[in-house]
């Protein structure tokens, strides 16, 4: 749509912080006020609708996304949200490794193993690792903690979450960007690490090469979110 705006700013309420397009506070698509809690978070919003042109691009405004996704969605039914990101632990990527050839069993194990060690670290869970075809169960207590961790989680930092584990496929790895232990650079690696490996050997069709863009672009989007939310 074109670009109906000429000034973006941020403006307190008692409820948090709006940002304004000529003064009018930015809706979400349900109607509600666009309201975040600290100034950075509500500055990288400003930011990306100052810096549309003529026309307004919702998809290179992903922190706007992630923030109406929350406000909309998540804020009513957090407990979907923490459900849905517990599947992943329940499948969790970093859990199946490889038994050959040697080179990416020891890349997986180099790249992987301090992840988890950091989750039990960090969170007080173990997760059980395989390798080969057959379906892992986890600890039912390992799942129990990561529920208490995602407890924690209000609703922006769960749809911050949720941006992240979608695109990489792995709660661990969510969980380590939304908490700085990993950078979106750092996340993308320890998540495509199997693709990277074949592509180093067969190399990489253009089909993939967006799909990897698009991971990229959710995981730098994610780190940005969490990075405002925290500051």
């Amino acid at each position: 749509m074109k670009r109906f705006y000429k000034t973006v700013a941020v403006e307190a309420k008692d409820e948090g912080l709006a940002i304004t397009l000529d003064g009018r506070p930015v809706r979400t698509p349900a109607k509600a006020l666009l309201l975040v809690p600290r100034r950075p978070l509500a500055d990288a919003i400003a930011g990306e609708w100052e810096a549309q042109g003529e026309e307004v691009r919702p998809t290179e405004m992903p922190l706007t996304a992630i923030a109406c996704t929350a406000i909309d969605l998540v804020e009513n039914d957090r407990s979907a949200a923490r459900e849905e990101l517990l599947s992943f632990a329940e499948h969790e990527l970093l859990c199946y490794r490889a038994e050959e050839p040697d080179e990416l069993v020891a890349r997986q194990e180099q790249v992987w193993r301090p992840l988890l060690d950091w989750l039990e670290a960090t969170h007080g869970t173990r997760l059980a690792v395989g390798s080969g075809l057959l379906e892992l169960q986890q600890p039912a207590e390992a799942l129990v903690a990561l529920r208490g961790v995602l407890e924690r989680y209000d609703a922006l930092a769960l749809t911050g979450l949720a941006t992240a584990v979608r695109a990489c496929g792995s709660l661990v790895v969510g969980l380590a960007l939304a908490e700085q232990r990993l950078s979106a650079a750092e996340a993308f690696a320890a998540s495509e690490l199997e693709e990277t490996f074949q592509i180093e050997r067969w190399g990489e069709d253009p089909i993939a090469a967006e799909r990897r863009d698009g991971i990229r672009r959710d995981l730098e989007a994610a780190a940005r979110f969490f990075q405002a939310l925290q500051t």
